[in-house]
């Protein structure tokens, strides 16, 4: 798993993230009641947020995938002294979101087969959907970690992080999903709902733009096309963001929030 402690690696990775790593626009969903969870984030001691925390209305996860999410993600991306971390930068309402919509169906996946084991430069082989491979690989962890009494958040911090490099180190079989291809896909959509716009329901407050300097969205840099090496020094802006400095969640998301 990578040294996630040091804010230089997610600096660089921001970088480049925050302006290619945009996701395609959700559909509308229907709301499943069987996994709506509604469970609040939480800040850890000597993290103050810009502004309170709102709670996350789960539409794709159930309680036990919340819960692994939100502990999972913290250690991927740990809050320090003075920034948020993933958690508290709404990463697991951003990839619930997604799960929940388009991206999560598939919908530009092709899905006639035939499946079979592919070479790392063919990129992914497996015939699950995103939310599949989310559902089917959290019900094998919960169930084993369940059988084995020792659930994750449970866990100490030095036992999660030891779990997560299990899992990214592969060989376990999650259901039909390996552990490093799962483990994959929670990396990638950890760091794409911590750097992209909040429109997309993470990067609460434009934290993650905030730690590395990125402006952010604006329309025009008309005023500063003509001068060269300086500084841009002014606060992040979000695609949605209206004059009065509000962030407009993107309607094709299947969430209601505060």
């Amino acid at each position: 798993m990578p040294d996630l402690s040091r804010r230089t690696i997610l600096e660089a990775t921001g970088a480049i993230g925050a302006t290619i790593c945009t996701p395609m626009p959700l559909e509308d969903a229907k709301v499943r009641e069987q996994h709506a969870a509604v469970i609040p984030a939480a800040t850890p001691p000597g993290v103050t947020a810009p502004h309170p925390a709102p709670r996350t209305t789960y539409l794709f996860f159930n309680m036990e995938e919340a819960a692994f999410i939100e502990v999972a993600v913290s250690r991927l991306i740990p809050a320090d002294e003075e920034w948020p971390g993933a958690l508290e930068a709404g990463v697991p309402n951003y990839m619930d979101k997604q799960l929940a919509g388009a991206w999560g169906a598939g919908e530009r996946l092709y899905r006639g087969g035939p499946w079979q084991h592919g070479t790392p430069s063919q990129g992914y082989q497996l015939p699950f959907t995103p939310a599949e491979l989310f559902h089917t690989a959290l019900a094998a962890i919960n169930k084993e970690l369940a059988q084995a009494g020792a659930p994750f958040a449970k866990m100490s911090a030095d036992q999660q992080d030891a779990y997560l490099k299990q899992l990214e180190a592969g060989g376990m079989n999650l259901g039909g999903v390996p552990s490093q291809v799962f483990f994959g896909h929670l990396w990638e959509a950890t760091l794409e709902g911590f750097f992209s716009d909040p429109v997309y329901g993470g990067n609460r407050d434009m934290a993650s733009w905030r730690m590395i300097g990125f402006p952010g969205a604006y329309a025009s840099y008309y005023d500063l096309v003509d001068q060269y090496g300086i500084a841009i020094d002014r606060p992040p802006m979000s695609l949605a963001e209206d004059a009065y400095g509000h962030i407009h969640m993107n309607p094709g998301i299947p969430a209601k929030l505060p």
